[in-house]
């Protein structure tokens, strides 16, 4: 019964949305909100940032494309302020073709279903309102009826623009039917819909000798030439190309460069100058966005061809890279895997990331900074801060332009994990199963060169050593978390050292009560566990007693895990200690009650606080033993 009332609701609104009237009615609602009037490009920048700009660092974050997108933060930025802003100024970039290129699975269908989408949405809004002559084919704009001599002063008086021509069939109904009185035309409020063809056209190509031009500019209804007698009589043509009903909002043409070359030529007046030729009509004005998108390849095939450069000088070319961020990466997996009916199957902590890790890597460069290798860079690209890198991002990200052009493809990933799933029997696929079944499908994948093939085997090696390290920091916080006690008293232990190093003073031994020199070989164990050298100690032992004094000010205690850093050494020199416990822990065979009691013990704890289950909170002890033991 909810989703009925919910249905009933729906209708309801849409019922609401419905608006007739006449020219002269158009014209009041013009005056009170001159945004109805607005031409193509305007209403697709006035979606796109009605959804809301968030900053993330140096880049502005569009929230209309963050929902679908990932990784694309500063292609997108670039799209907007290039190509959506300026065309919705009315500068002379509107009358180009944006074509999205880039490699497969990157994002290009995608970024266009949501404009798509979103037009479909923004029309049913107050601010997105779309009206249009009534009856019109091209649903076209009812300002178009205002005669051209009128038009300037019609702008001064309302502040509207208007641009464009009466349609053929709305131009003889003006006469035949209304007599020319503009004020009685009939106007009414439309919704774009791709489905109902309104506003929104779609083309793609197919055999081109069976293919007909009419699939974009509209055909002669033969059944009415005797009625009408000639064929350049509106009445005997339908103007139902995709051309003619992508009027007022956004025309794709997907895998655009795969068209016939007569399909083509529409283009180079519909861009430059707002119309196409159909039938015989005098030129058809349309205010349409034009979108269409295509592979690298055959754009680079496109543009040697000297034949094209006419149509090539009127796009806007926009790369549409892959992803290079490993958290991005993840999120378009875990979109692609919700979108299935795969419910009962846990993917355990880092499977993904493992995926996204290799990805991620095929897809970059070598860098020619010394000290950063390709692991580096990812982690860099990834927000992450790494020890030694002293630099600035944006200067590592221009040294390749083409960087993540190529690589291993979401959709391919998105197959073998497909695959894994399927075959899982255990309930649980953990990050070791998806490294396999992806190093099993490049043998299989018909795109993936030898050269490649090696590359990428490599990357899957570089993969598992990142993995084993998260592996065992994962273990290595489960057991610490049973130490928290010793946790902490090796970090008093350190601190106290470490006051009395800076100030030069002697500790007081409680038990024999001398004075004893800071403890230096205890420091350095703990502070060799994350790479501070020797020269290093000293001004990292002050940074951590400023940051010591900075808690006191405040009356809070300075606890080991308020310093990433610390709190990395501190649980690594613990680790260390407990190696061998942990060793004979995860290994026994048969373990005694008191070993069991630690492994079930550390379960608990990386079920609980790392999203582990049963299953693959066992295999990660059982792969961390191994590893200590190798």
């Amino acid at each position: 019964m909810d989703f009925l009332r919910r249905l009933e609701k729906y209708c309801l609104q849409e019922k609401e949305l419905a608006w007739d009237g006449s020219f002269q009615e158009y014209l009041e609602l013009v005056r009170e909100k001159p945004r109805v009037a607005q031409l193509a490009h305007t209403r697709i920048y006035n979606m796109i940032k009605a959804s809301g700009i968030e900053t993330a660092g140096d880049v502005r974050r569009y929230r209309f494309f963050s929902r679908e997108l990932f990784g694309l933060d500063r292609t997108l930025e670039r799209l907007v302020d290039d190509y959506f802003h300026p065309a919705a100024r009315r500068l002379d970039v509107r009358k180009r073709i944006m074509l999205l290129m880039g490699p497969v699975s990157g994002g290009k269908s995608t970024l266009v279903t949501l404009l798509k989408r979103g037009l479909e949405a923004y029309s049913r809004t107050p601010d997105g309102a779309v009206y249009a002559i009534k009856g019109c084919p091209m649903h076209e704009e009812p300002l178009h009826l205002i005669p051209r001599a009128l038009r300037l002063q019609f702008e001064k008086e309302y502040g509207v623009h208007v641009e464009g021509e009466l349609c053929p069939a709305c131009r003889l109904r003006l006469q035949a039917e209304f007599g020319g009185r503009i004020e009685d035309f009939p106007v009414e409020r439309i919704l774009f819909s791709e489905e109902n063809r309104t506003g929104i056209g779609t083309f793609t190509p197919s055999d081109p000798k069976s293919q007909d031009i009419a699939e974009l500019t509209g055909s002669i209804d033969f059944s009415t030439i005797a009625d009408y007698g000639a064929e350049s009589d509106p009445r005997a043509y339908r103007f139902d190309g995709e051309l003619n009903i992508a009027n007022r909002g956004l025309m794709e043409f997907q895998e655009l460069l795969k068209c016939d070359e007569r399909f083509l030529w529409n283009l180079l007046s519909l861009s430059q100058e707002g119309n196409f030729k159909a039938g015989r009509f005098a030129l058809i004005y349309a205010d349409e966005m034009i979108v269409a998108h295509t592979n690298e390849s055959e754009y680079r095939a496109f543009i040697s061809n000297r034949k094209n450069e006419a149509l090539v000088s009127r796009m806007i070319v926009v790369k549409i890279p892959y992803n290079l961020r490993v958290s991005d990466e993840i999120k378009i997996y875990e979109k692609l895997i919700r979108q299935s009916d795969i419910q009962n199957i846990h993917l355990a902590p880092h499977a993904l990331r493992v995926a996204a890790m290799l990805s991620v890597l095929s897809r970059l460069k070598e860098s020619r900074k010394q000290g950063v290798d390709l692991i580096t860079k990812m982690k860099l690209y990834d927000g992450e801060d790494v020890d030694g890198f002293k630099g600035d991002l944006r200067e590592l990200q221009g040294e390749h332009p083409e960087e993540g052009m190529s690589g291993v493809d979401p959709r391919f990933v998105v197959n073998r994990l497909s695959s894994a799933i399927i075959r899982n029997h255990s309930g649980c696929l953990n990050a070791l199963d998806v490294l396999r079944t992806i190093k099993d499908g490049m043998d299989q994948h018909p795109l993936i060169s030898r050269e490649d093939r090696e590359r990428y085997l490599n990357h899957i090696s570089l993969v598992r050593r990142e993995y084993d390290e998260m592996a065992k920091r994962e273990v290595q916080k489960a057991f610490v978390h049973s130490y928290e006690e010793a946790a902490r008293i090796l970090f008093d232990n350190y601190l106290d050292n470490v006051e009395a190093f800076c100030s030069g003073v002697r500790n007081h031994d409680p038990i024999t009560d001398e004075e004893i020199e800071p403890d230096e070989q205890l420091m350095r164990a703990i502070e060799e566990q994350i790479g501070v050298s020797e020269n290093a100690k000293r001004s990292f032992r002050e940074e951590v007693l400023i940051r010591l004094s900075s808690y006191a000010r405040k009356g809070t205690r300075f606890d080991y895990k308020n310093h990433n850093r610390l709190r990395d050494a501190i649980e690594r020199k613990l680790f260390a200690d407990l190696k061998d416990v942990i060793k004979i822990t995860t290994s026994a065979r048969t373990p005694d009650p008191e070993q069991l009691r630690r492994i079930n013990e550390v379960s608990t704890q990386l079920i609980a606080e790392h999203d582990y289950c049963p299953v693959c909170a066992t295999e990660l002890l059982r792969y961390a033993g191994s590893m200590l033991n190798r």
